[in-house]
């Protein structure tokens, strides 16, 4: 029988306040409830259908997800895909997406409909505390892009993985190389937001806004006045309200054309 620490416990509080189980299984989810129960969950919610699934999360604010892959009706990647895309205020809580089809495609599946975390059917408690400590206690960045939403899917754990990261890149060797990532980051889901405008406005929007907060924050952190100036400029323009495709293609040029490596020059 799997028993943890009283500390350990303590640790996962803040993520088992309100946890939403979505299944449609009653003995998956009598598991789930008593494993959670016992790891000190104050109150759970149960919900099978999705198309109730967003009004339970709009009504109780989850802070912790746990959610099945597939069921007659619930499509658990839509579902993820939609809070993450959502005005919800608990619209980045964990998600943990369970599955007995544990295929390299539900996998990914799951990785990019923004879900922190993939546990196989069956489970034991043990598998789901690891689970859950990932999620309260290895927080990972936020991605708001508009072909993605979610979690940095470069931590993602397929539970199959047993090494210490997924690429090399996970961890940058330097705060310089971490602040360079960052602004690279940024700046691409910038571009991709202005391609992709048209697909989806009000995402594209959010994704502007969260990435010229992210580059001014970065510039004054490394006293880059030309980027705390153009990054500034953006987060002026979202936030005038008027907000269009043409109105944001001038400042995120400027982004990009101040931040474009110098070309290097040929040596004598």
């Amino acid at each position: 029988m799997f028993i943890a620490d009283s500390k350990a416990l303590q640790r996962l509080a803040p993520a088992l306040k309100r946890v939403v189980v979505a299944d449609p299984n009653a003995a998956a989810v009598k598991l789930l409830v008593d494993i959670i129960k016992n790891l000190g969950a104050r109150d759970v919610f149960l919900e099978a259908d999705d198309r109730r699934l967003m009004g339970l999360a709009r009504e109780c604010e989850p802070t912790l997800v746990i959610l099945e892959r597939s069921g007659p009706r619930l499509d658990g990647e839509a579902f993820a895909r939609r809070m993450r895309r959502s005005d919800l205020t608990c619209r980045k809580a964990p998600i943990i997406m369970v599955t007995a089809e544990a295929t390299a495609s539900t996998i990914k599946g799951a990785r990019d409909a923004g879900v922190h975390e993939f546990l196989c059917k069956p489970f034991t408690a043990a598998d789901l505390f690891r689970r859950i400590e990932n999620v309260a206690l290895k927080p990972r960045d936020w991605v708001e892009a508009v072909g993605y939403v979610g979690p940095d899917r470069r931590r993602f754990n397929s539970g199959d993985y047993a090494g210490e990261r997924k690429r090399q890149a996970d961890a940058p060797r330097t705060a310089a190389e971490a602040t360079a990532a960052a602004k690279d980051q940024a700046l691409r889901i910038l571009a991709a937001a202005l391609a992709q405008f048209d697909n989806d406005p009000a995402q594209a929007v959010r994704a502007v806004r969260q990435q010229a907060e992210t580059l001014k924050a970065l510039a004054l952190k490394t006293s880059d006045a030309p980027l705390a100036a153009a990054a500034g400029a953006l987060e002026s323009c979202v936030a005038s309200g008027q907000v269009s495709k043409p109105a944001l293609a001038g400042p995120i040029a400027t982004l990009l054309a101040i931040s474009a490596p110098e070309p290097r020059t040929k040596s004598a």
